[in-house]
């Protein structure tokens, strides 16, 4: 029986080098067409933001962002068992004022109203409490995979002075299954960027 290598000492080395990159750009697309869906399907959902640095070596400026959201009373979940840092909770979203504010964090998937939005997120803070520190605290630090907003070189400097004054929010677009993608960023209730789906 022929081994694995081989197989591969059988294959010209051009192949190999091609499927490996045919392979990268795969996945690469894979990764921007599921962005592009989530921003298609997804629900608008604005979130005001907190005050919370401003750029990253190799993507550029970013703003950071902190919501109203991201940190919550875990309300029935305090004292359940949480399988450490990083615990998929699903904060239900109701419109106030606006925007979307929390109604109550679950541990998992549960029905909404039609004006309510189920949002995904990860424990960052908020699952070592309890005996054993492996249950919920009663104060969760949650992250939505949203907390980064790349715009253009020199600019996040005025958009960041603009969060620090509560005038920044974000449009969001939340799917079904709870997962959030920037769509907009607004200042004053305008949009200064809209996040293209490629």
């Amino acid at each position: 029986m022929m081994g694995l290598a081989d197989l591969f000492g059988r294959i010209p080395r051009i192949l190999l080098f091609v499927a490996v990159a045919l392979i990268q750009v795969a996945l690469i697309a894979m990764m921007v067409v599921d962005r592009a869906r989530v921003l298609r399907d997804g629900a608008d959902v604005t979130l005001a933001t907190r005050p919370v640095d401003p750029r990253d070596f190799l993507r550029g400026d970013y703003v950071v962002l902190n919501y109203d959201i991201s940190s919550l009373p875990a309300g029935a979940l305090k004292d359940t068992p949480a399988s450490g840092k990083g615990s998929v909770v699903y904060v239900k979203l109701a419109p106030k004022d606006g925007v979307y504010a929390a109604v109550s964090v679950h541990g998992e998937p549960v029905a909404v109203a039609d004006n309510e939005k189920l949002i995904r997120g990860h424990v960052g803070y908020g699952t070592n409490c309890g005996v054993g520190g492996r249950s919920f605290c009663d104060m969760l630090q949650l992250k939505y995979g949203i907390e980064r907003y790349f715009v253009p070189e020199g600019e996040g400097r005025e958009i960041e002075k603009a969060r620090n004054q509560g005038k920044v929010t974000v449009v969001a677009a939340v799917t079904p299954a709870g997962r959030a993608a920037i769509k907009r960023l607004l200042v004053d209730g305008q949009p200064v960027y809209d996040e293209p789906l490629y």
